[in-house]
């Protein structure tokens, strides 16, 4: 995969962080962003104001008509390079962004957070408008508070939209499954939750008998036929049992009419979904394959198909960061803590959460099944652990620390471009940091071109 292009943005970015404040070098473009039209404002670093308001639409000659300002003020003003600035709207941003940056322009993004307080800074005021935003993201440029715009090789755009579309799917699925189980069962068939699997028969059973009257008004064989035709386990057949004996004394709801009706969509509903979840998996395997690095991803003890997609998706090019600490802080596993005043010397750090959420619980789940199957990864925990077995949540921390440690050997695998060698685990992170965290950190590549980091 060619990343020179990107390695270049990277580098441009961090010159750019480090010589806009002041410079009179720079034309900057604090944009606004919006559906249908978008608020320019133009300025300098030195806090000189060209003009305060450039209203233009969502397409491409609006984008052209930006453009031929910018060139008109370039000239007129004699300045060197241009910076192209905006907040991340949802994804009104991103074809502008793409076209810029096509066009070989400097973009940056700045964080939300930065532009809400420093909304107030500006004029003690918290008032909210259009121009007043564009102004106000510039001001931010011109301190050097922006973060860089990722805008990776389009398989990994692609991968990342996967993702993010398999992560919305999962979150309906766990609605669907709450449901079933918290309002349907609950109300009419409460004894079954005991019993309940998230499984092909105990969805049939939602499906086909939701009501344990009509379970109770079948013979047993008859039941079992229904919800579970086929050969049994002894196991299953205890089970199924146990529902049709409880079904005979419920003290459920009485069911209406439409109660079948319901518990037959949300059945469908939650099939559905998975199959879905299905397909969009075995694109991500079929995407990631086209990775040299994924191969490598795999070969770490723990890492599955999904945990490599995650940490593929969320790395993308390994060379746009600088260190191990940068790494972390994506994962928002990174040590925060409130130092001050009589605290400082007491106070205890706690994880940032500061990063992506699903690539940090993804990586802790992938510590766990280390740490229980692979006898490498079982050794150094137990190591760990020796001689804090009574501490209180060591046995969590030392797993949530193995799982910042595995991200940073997953970054130096695809950076070398190796298989996992389990001489790495005996390495501490500072000798898998390649350089002290001094430069432009994982906060300033913050949002990806897909979104917001979780």
């Amino acid at each position: 995969m060619n990343n020179d292009l990107d390695v270049n943005r990277i580098r441009v970015f961090r010159q750019l962080k480090k010589e806009i404040r002041g410079s009179k070098d720079y034309l900057i473009v604090g944009i606004d962003v919006a559906k249908d039209k978008h608020n320019a404002f133009f300025g300098t670093a030195q806090g000189k104001t060209f003009l305060r308001r450039l209203i233009f639409d969502n397409n491409i000659e609006g984008f052209e008509k930006l453009r031929s300002q910018v060139g008109a003020f370039k000239v007129q003003h004699d300045l060197k390079r241009v910076v192209f600035g905006m907040e991340p709207t949802a994804n009104y941003h991103k074809p502008l962004g793409e076209h810029l940056i096509g066009w070989g322009e400097e973009v940056v993004l700045v964080s939300g957070v930065a532009v809400k307080h420093n909304r107030q800074l500006m004029d003690g005021r918290w008032d909210k408008h259009d121009t007043k935003d564009s102004a106000n993201i510039a001001d931010l440029i011109s301190q050097g508070k922006c973060l860089y715009y990722d805008y990776p090789l389009i398989a990994l755009r692609d991968l990342r939209a996967l993702l993010a579309f398999k992560r919305r799917r999962k979150k309906e699925e766990h609605s669907y499954k709450v449901r079933i189980r918290n309002n349907l069962l609950a109300k009419h068939f409460p004894e079954m939750d005991h019993y309940y699997r998230d499984t092909s028969e105990g969805l049939a059973i939602v499906r086909w008998c939701p009501d344990p009257r009509k379970i109770a008004g079948m013979e047993y064989e008859t039941f079992c036929q229904l919800v579970a035709p086929g050969k049994r386990t002894a196991q299953k057949d205890s089970r199924l049992q146990a529902i049709w004996t409880k079904a005979h004394d419920s003290i459920g709801c009485e069911a209406g009419e439409t109660f079948g009706f319901e518990a037959e969509l949300m059945v469908s509903g939650l099939k559905e979904i998975r199959k879905t979840i299905r397909a969009v998996e075995a694109k991500i395997h079929e995407v990631c394959s086209l990775f040299s690095e994924y191969e490598y991803l795999l070969s770490i003890p723990g890492f599955g198909p999904d945990v490599a997609s995650k940490v593929l998706g969320a790395i993308g090019n390994p060379f746009r960061f600088e260190n191990g600490s940068q790494v972390i802080k994506l994962t928002g596993y990174d040590l925060c803590a409130d130092r001050t005043g009589k605290r400082s010397d007491s106070a205890v750090p706690v994880i940032s959460k500061g990063g992506k959420a699903d690539l940090r619980y993804a990586l802790y789940q992938a510590a766990q099944v280390a740490t229980t199957s692979n006898k490498v990864f079982r050794d150094y925990y137990t190591n760990q652990l020796q001689g804090r077995e009574r501490e209180k949540g060591i046995k969590t921390k030392r797993r949530v620390k193995l799982a910042a440690k595995m991200i940073v050997i997953a970054w130096t695998l695809m950076k070398k471009k190796e298989k996992f060698n389990p001489d790495y685990l005996k390495k501490s992170s500072n000798d898998l940091k390649e350089s002290p965290a001094n430069n432009v950190g994982a906060n300033d590549l913050g949002r990806d071109s897909t979104g917001p980091p979780q």
